[in-house]
């Protein structure tokens, strides 16, 4: 059986490697079997905390609704029951944005779901 010579394809993947281990601190962006550990760790947080980012941005726009709805005298989760019966059906993301950007708005929004809940 003859010899392969992995000269070429050895290269490249050696070369993938090291580029994606670009900026590590020391040997890890420079030595391919420590640059290997590094990015196969760092590819394995990365898919981890793409799906951790989505459950940290949803608390954060819950904690933004809770500031905003408590001078008004409702707490998040009597707030959120409410708007669930006026059937006003707005995310998350959205009432926070417009809490932040837009507090007439919010206050008109509170004043609806008041309203609905009452009548």
């Amino acid at each position: 059986m003859p010899r392969v010579k992995r000269s070429l394809n050895a290269k490249k993947k050696r070369r993938k490697v090291l580029k994606l281990a670009k900026g590590y601190r020391g040997a890890r962006g420079h030595l391919y079997k420590i640059a290997t550990e590094a990015v196969d760790r760092a590819l394995s947080y990365a898919f981890r905390d793409r799906k951790v980012r989505k459950r940290e941005f949803r608390s954060l726009w819950i904690a933004r609704i809770s500031a905003a709805v408590e001078p008004l005298g409702l707490n998040y989760s009597r707030f959120v029951n409410c708007l669930k019966k006026a059937g006003i059906e707005l995310n998350r993301k959205m009432i926070s944005e417009i809490a932040i950007n837009d507090p007439k708005g919010f206050e008109q929004l509170i004043t609806k779901v008041r309203g609905a809940v009452s009548a």
